[in-house]
């Protein structure tokens, strides 16, 4: 399996948040949503976004932004801006500006107007809808430039955006898809971006395979010399190679790969912790919780307690 289809195999989008915004300058949105991850891009005008202690990205018209929701950020036409609205979990337009009315598109906030920049953007609003190892792997603004823009073309996505048809969210949710996977594999494609090593490692013939022996087979009781039988070299070249490419040595990518897996279950299901354990290669739920606590922070039954109020429109 390639490294987007690795990254990308358990994303599904659920009722997921489309919007047109329209507004006229000088305007800044602080973001505090909550929703994991966002695609946004500018059908007309061109915008900054500011994630919190990270550096501004620029996008254009036709740009594609994808934006980790971990931590707020604001999207403005000028970096002097300051944020005139605060979107939270409980709003998304608020005022008059954002009310819709039967004279305008759907799921459009503002008033046409000239000079008025288009944002459009779309959220993936419940966090099991994407792989930890996804949003681990993310930086936290990655812009895919408009020469290679991805399918679908943004003026499809914005016209579908203000349709209103039958079907039209399950539509809508296959066009966040398609979006997300398009800008990763544009994004990999790229040989200066900054892509996690060890989806570059899953190129190599030897690493590469080891990967997928440990990503397949999460629960075996691996060590290195078993690995490196597998994989047909040495332990000792095995482990100097694996560290090299990857960053880390075999038994420590397949410690963080077992708790990311864990997490994406505990979230995804009703499985006991010592179920889950079992199932990524712990022998009981203590030491899952040890493993969870050491490399997360947190014990697993914490990381399973509900979230809190999903992001909505307004």
């Amino acid at each position: 399996m390639d490294a987007v289809s690795e990254l990308l195999a358990e994303v599904r989008a659920r009722s997921a948040v489309f919007r047109q915004t329209i507004m006229r300058p000088p305007w800044a949105l602080r973001m505090a949503s909550g929703a994991p991850l966002t695609l946004a891009t500018m059908l007309r005008g061109r915008a900054w976004i500011v994630p919190d202690q990270h550096e501004p990205v620029p996008i254009g018209v036709g740009d594609i932004a994808v934006i980790r929701g971990d931590a707020p950020y604001t999207v403005a036409d000028d970096l002097a801006t300051t944020p005139s609205l605060m979107v939270t979990s409980a709003d998304y337009c608020t005022g008059a500006e954002g009310v819709e009315h039967a004279s305008r598109p759907a799921r459009t906030c503002g008033t046409p107007a000239e000079g008025a920049a288009v944002l459009v953007s779309g959220a993936f609003e419940r966090r099991g809808e994407l792989s930890e190892r996804l949003l681990q792997a993310l930086p936290a603004v990655l812009v895919v430039p408009a020469e290679g823009s991805p399918y679908p073309s943004v003026e499809m996505v914005a016209e579908e955006v203000t349709r209103e048809r039958p079907g039209q969210q399950l539509v809508l949710d296959r066009l966040l898809d398609l979006m997300l996977v398009s800008a990763l594999r544009s994004w990999f494609d790229n040989p200066d971006t900054d892509a996690p090593a060890w989806c570059r490692a899953l190129d190599d013939p030897v690493v590469g395979t080891a990967l997928r022996l440990l990503h397949n087979t999460p629960a075996r009781p691996w060590t290195v010399a078993d690995l490196a039988a597998k994989v047909g070299v040495s332990r000792a070249a095995l482990a100097r190679r694996f560290t090299a490419l990857v960053g880390e040595p075999p038994m420590a990518y397949l410690a963080d790969w077992r708790i990311t897996l864990a997490a994406d279950l505990l979230r995804e299901t009703d499985d006991t912790v010592g179920t889950i354990a079992r199932k990524v290669g712990y022998a009981n739920a203590f030491a899952l919780s040890v493993a969870f606590k050491r490399l997360r922070g947190t014990r697993p039954s914490d990381h399973r307690s509900p979230e809190p109020t999903q992001w909505r429109a307004g």
